[in-house]
């Protein structure tokens, strides 16, 4: 056991850092090779990321028996809660800052969707998941409750023996390779172009998303510090290589392994933390509410379109809910609430382009915010779920 060894915050800041220099010197078949591998890789994440969920959902909910139930229920309405709260918010602060920094109806020039800018890699090699991530879920509730219920020691065995076959994988695959891959990614996206093209128009606008991200963090940690007792501060220093990670690989899924390994660091129970871990990489999405909400406001005031409370309300109530069945992968979410856009804030296909540019530009933040928020759910839902009799 050496005492040396890179931790994996350092690595992934490196990667970031040595990505950025990459795709700005590099010619384009060294970005391109480079693509070839972080496409390779995200297609085995997408094969592996319904095998996490139940491996960690099905064993979790089945190992804490007749409490599953009510566990399932207690995360799944803090998640939906926090989302909507989120979405308030981006909403409350859009509309006293806006005004003020954007011009109402400013917006000329259109623009196109930034990964057109990214290089393609070399081949692909397709890598169908057995099943998608609803399925996933809605089988690990089954398999889980199921266990539970009748209780199923056979079944929970293999549950249990598939988890540490999914542990295996994470830590002797995803984990070493994940910096490597965020470095594929950020060099793919500095050659494109994509953050210095819409973050310089755009600047004033993340300014504010990121701001939000961060103080609606400060909020759910401070209320997980007072559920649990513990510093909120501490909480959310320990949830730092988590929110790196998933500003590499944009994906809530692909974080799952570092968030629950800094979970648990955070005191949370291991049964409950492998539980809601992976069920809120899923349903628990409001730092890309915030980042939703934001975006679309921004979108509607520079195009002249009203956005009032009563426009902006119900959207965000069914954004919560949309949210469910977003993809954990990059830019998911926004595809996900596509139909809202042009369904209740009445988008054509030139604006939902242009939200589509806007929040892919900055997905990797939103998406951090998403898997930090995570471990404050955990921490509030194994509070709760303390004060039950075993």
């Amino acid at each position: 056991m050496k005492k040396n060894k890179l931790g994996l915050l350092p690595k992934i800041l490196i990667a970031i850092i040595l990505g950025i220099v990459i795709g700005s010197l590099s010619p384009e078949w060294l970005v391109a090779s480079l693509a070839t591998f972080s496409g390779l890789f995200g297609n085995f994440l997408g094969f592996a990321i319904p095998l996490i969920i139940i491996g960690f959902i099905a064993p979790g909910i089945g190992e804490l028996g007749k409490g599953a139930g009510r566990l399932l229920g207690v995360t799944t309405g803090l998640a939906y809660i926090s989302t909507v709260l989120a979405g308030l918010l981006a909403f409350v602060a859009a509309t006293l800052l806006y005004p003020h920094v954007l011009e109402v109806g400013g917006l000329i020039n259109s623009y196109t969707n930034p990964e057109e800018a990214l290089l393609e890699p070399f081949f692909k090699v397709e890598m169908p998941p057995v099943f998608g991530v609803m399925t996933a879920l809605l089988l690990a509730f089954t398999l889980g409750l199921g266990a539970a219920v009748i209780k199923g020691q056979a079944l929970q065995k293999v549950m249990v023996d598939f988890r540490e076959i999914v542990e295996k994988l994470i830590a002797s695959v995803i984990i070493p390779l994940l910096p490597y891959h965020i470095l594929c990614v950020f060099a793919n996206l500095t050659y494109g172009g994509q953050v210095t093209m819409i973050l310089s128009v755009f600047a004033k606008v993340f300014i504010m998303i990121i701001a939000l991200h961060v103080l609606f963090l400060v909020i759910q940690y401070f209320v997980a510090g007072q559920v649990a007792r513990k510093n909120p501060f501490t909480l959310l220093k320990n949830m730092v290589p988590a929110y790196f990670t998933a500003i590499g690989t944009q994906s809530s899924a692909a974080a799952i392994p570092v968030t629950l390994r800094q979970t648990k660091l955070n005191g949370v129970r291991g049964k409950v933390a492998d539980f809601v871990i992976p069920l809120c990489a899923t349903i628990h999405l409001s730092g890309s509410t915030i980042t939703l909400v934001s975006c679309s406001m921004a979108v509607m005031l520079l195009t002249g379109m009203p956005a009032s409370i009563g426009t902006m309300f119900p959207f965000i109530l069914m954004l919560g809910i949309t949210m469910v069945a977003a993809p954990g992968v990059p830019g998911g979410a926004v595809m996900a609430a596509l139909g809202l856009l042009e369904s209740m804030l009445g988008f054509d296909t030139t604006l939902t382009s242009l939200m589509i540019a806007l929040y892919i530009a900055q997905d990797s933040f939103g998406t951090a915010c998403n898997v930090t928020g995570d471990g404050a759910i955990a921490v509030i839902t194994d509070g709760v779920s303390r004060s039950e009799p075993a």
